[in-house]
């Protein structure tokens, strides 16, 4: 199984099977995942949630810090603040996140997340921070 398959499979009872999050690519430097623009993600005036990018987008530095500790590490991560600009409304398809890290530090890790519509447009941009902690202190 890749690492692909294992992230995806980590998705089960949680909020990105509920929003249908699925990572399509993971490498060092980009991380990438989808989501449904549908009843699921909409707000009521049927466009995108921006909470829902907002979700896509921590998934994808979330488990971007979780990969870069490995899985064998004393160290894991928690979000200590995300941000956002909305920039373009969707209103179906599929919207692609794509998430670079900015710092890795030994106390935390930023990340830079851009989603983009299937046209390849942008639509929001977000800045993740996390927070690297010892396992032992929580």
């Amino acid at each position: 199984m890749n690492l692909v398959e294992e992230v995806n499979k980590f998705n089960k009872g949680t909020l990105m099977e509920t929003l249908n999050i699925e990572f399509v690519s993971i490498d060092a430097d980009l991380i990438v995942a989808t989501m449904p623009v549908d009843e699921r993600t909409f707000q009521p005036f049927k466009i995108l949630h921006g909470g829902a990018s907002l979700a896509l987008a921590e998934t994808i530095g979330s488990v971007g810090s979780h990969i870069v500790l490995g899985p064998n590490s004393s160290k894991t991560s928690r979000g200590a603040g995300i941000n956002a600009s909305h920039l373009r409304a969707v209103t179906s398809g599929i919207v692609t996140g794509e998430a670079r890290p900015i710092h890795l530090g030994k106390t935390t890790h930023i990340w830079d997340i851009q989603i983009f519509d299937e046209e390849r447009r942008l639509i929001s941009i977000a800045r993740l921070t996390n927070f690297i902690l010892d396992k032992n202190a929580l």
